[in-house]
């Protein structure tokens, strides 16, 4: 994909939006992340970087080019506390 021109949401004093060069991902290891929570559940979440949007002008304090990301998220519930789950059918809740 040929680098693009757009516009999007970025914080900055003078506009709500900004000019971009949206730049294809070539290579990308996303790896899972496992999290406990202090209900006793385990998630796993993996990140899915579809673009980058370099943001033209806009620099950060090494001087590197500053950039958004379109992305999503895959989240999968790896266990949940047997008092979080859902009652199967015909089984009594305590």
């Amino acid at each position: 994909m040929a680098d693009r021109k757009i516009r999007i949401p970025f914080p900055t004093p003078a506009s709500p939006l900004v000019e971009g060069t949206e730049v294809a991902v070539k290579e990308s290891m996303e790896r899972w992340t496992e999290v406990t929570l202090e209900d006793g559940s385990v998630l796993r979440i993996k990140p899915t970087v579809l673009s980058a949007i370099r943001i033209d002008g806009q620099y950060d304090p090494e001087g590197n080019p500053m950039y958004a990301l379109r992305a999503g998220q895959m989240l999968t519930v790896v266990s949940a506390p047997d008092t979080l789950r859902r009652p199967e059918p015909g089984r009594k809740v305590n």
